[in-house]
């Protein structure tokens, strides 16, 4: 593990917190552009929810085989690749006039962004320990809050002039990509273990009732905030406040910087409270936000929900992964967190469709009674099955 005071450390943040970046723009700046996509292609507001999947699914099946080539191969392997997969198949969504076509490169842009959200949180935890690696990760989910903040904000700007140019912004993964290949400097796993020993280390890692919570947990975390949230929430302010695609992109910022200011704090909550306790409130604030925003008829309402909202995503997203990421020792730490990360890739998946069926039966006010029990169901997986991070190591 490379010390916190060495040369290279500034250098690898920063290639860490692009990573983030990039890994989290995919669906955050095109959310504010559904609008036009949807009247660009003549689809229905039900079948906008097909944008997300497309760019997810491939997480699913791919993700923890990036994680385990990260693992063998090491973590350059898969991370620069996977770079300039997501910046050209993005870049070519912009020249598409079919929907169809258009999802299948949002598809293969999924399949370079599955490795992306695991083996940044991994290279953190290779190189960070104790109250560090805990800080860091707070400042890692602020840095990509801040993204989830800017895209919208930017996407909705852009999609003003045409939905396309949003499509654009993949490009930053290629520049990205080449400094990996000459600035990151980390440690590779080494030694490696037999494949039967690797993956039964692997399973031993997993197959503990606090993880299996917390891997429950990350997928309703993103059920919530890719359904309820991302999807039917630029929906609300369309027909409830007759806002433009600048107008959502705004209220969405507004949500990724207080959660930015949030999780900025983890350390020092870390300290003050017990982590099973942190997770318990962020899931009672997204109760609190879901009911908010299905009576909310004003500016005012929405912008007390939607805080609300980044006040639960702040304390549960890098608590989650701090937990998550002292399971695993090096050898296998890509695999497992890959693990999670797929976890998380079905939650961005089903999400959107799970909730749009709640949509397609009871209209607007549905989708967001459906986020709220999803809150419900969450807050009690942490009460029932995951214990505090002192109680939860083997």
């Amino acid at each position: 593990m490379s010390k916190p005071n060495s040369p290279g450390i500034e250098k690898n943040m920063i290639i860490i917190f692009g990573v983030t970046l990039i890994a989290v723009m995919g669906i955050a700046s095109i959310t504010p552009a559904f609008p036009g996509i949807i009247k660009y292609f003549g689809i229905s507001t039900q079948q906008v929810g097909w944008l997300i999947a497309a760019f997810t699914l491939p997480g699913i099946f791919l993700t923890p085989v990036s994680g385990i080539l990260a693992d063998r191969l090491g973590r350059k392997l898969v991370l620069v690749p996977s770079l300039f997969i997501f910046g050209i198949a993005g870049f070519l969504c912009s020249f598409m006039r079919d929907f169809h076509s258009l999802l299948a490169l949002l598809f293969i842009e999924g399949i370079g962004a599955a490795g992306l959200s695991s083996i940044n949180i991994t290279l953190i935890g290779d190189l960070y320990s104790g109250e560090k690696r805990t800080a860091l990760m707070g400042y890692n989910a602020s840095i990509l809050s801040i993204g989830t903040a800017a895209y919208p904000a930017l996407g909705g700007f852009i999609a003003a002039f045409g939905w396309q140019y949003i499509f654009y912004l993949p490009l930053l993964a290629l520049p990205l990509g080449i400094f990996v290949i000459f600035g990151l400097n980390n440690p590779e796993p080494k030694d490696h273990q037999g494949i039967g020993e690797y993956f039964r280390r692997i399973w031993k890692n997993i197959n503990q009732r606090s993880v299996w919570g917390l891997f429950l947990v990350n997928m309703l975390v993103f059920v919530l905030l890719y359904g309820s949230y991302l999807t039917y929430f630029p929906i609300l302010l369309s027909e409830r406040l007759q806002a433009t695609s600048v107008h959502i992109g705004l209220m969405m910022s507004i949500m990724s910087l207080v959660t930015a200011a949030t999780s900025s704090q983890l350390g020092r909550f870390n300290k003050r409270f017990q982590s099973k306790t942190i997770l318990l409130f962020g899931a009672g604030f997204y109760f609190l936000s879901m009911l908010s925003l299905l009576v909310s008829q004003s500016w005012i309402q929405v912008v007390l929900s939607i805080m609300v909202f980044g006040l639960g995503h702040g304390l549960l997203i890098p608590s989650i992964q701090n937990l998550l990421v002292g399971f695993a020792s090096i050898k296998e730490r890509a695999a497992f967190m890959s693990v999670s990360s797929m976890v998380l890739r079905i939650g961005q998946t089903i999400g959107p469709l799970l909730i749009g069926v709640f949509y397609a039966i009871g209209s607007l006010q549905a989708s967001f009674i459906a986020g709220a029990v999803v809150a419900l169901v969450m807050f009690s997986v942490i009460a029932g099955m995951v214990k505090n991070a002192n109680e939860s190591r083997p």
